[in-house]
């Protein structure tokens, strides 16, 4: 039996993040183009209000997919390919 351990947890956040198709999107648009702001991601996406698009944001960060920099009143994000890696690496592809 597999041990219930912080990789278990891991893998387990980044896939119940991965398992809506907007996170998806976003994922996949900001390994092509990384540092990207909310308001670059949201032009990008068209059809994500700004106030989902932050959930979204927030649940890809809090599963360790992506990173995130605050540079003044912005907050720029990128994936972290670390994690990509290993858990989903076919968006590195």
């Amino acid at each position: 039996m597999v041990e219930d351990n912080e990789e278990v947890r891991q893998a387990v956040k980044v896939y119940k993040a991965l398992g809506e198709p907007t996170r998806i999107k976003i994922a996949m648009l900001l390994t092509e183009e990384t540092n990207l702001c909310c308001s670059d991601i949201s032009s990008k996406l068209e059809s994500v209000a700004g106030s989902t698009l932050s959930h979204h944001l927030k649940q890809l960060t809090e599963s360790g997919l992506l990173k995130m920099r605050k540079d003044g009143t912005y907050i720029f994000y990128s994936v972290n390919k670390d994690v990509a890696r290993k858990y989903a690496p076919y968006l590195l592809e």
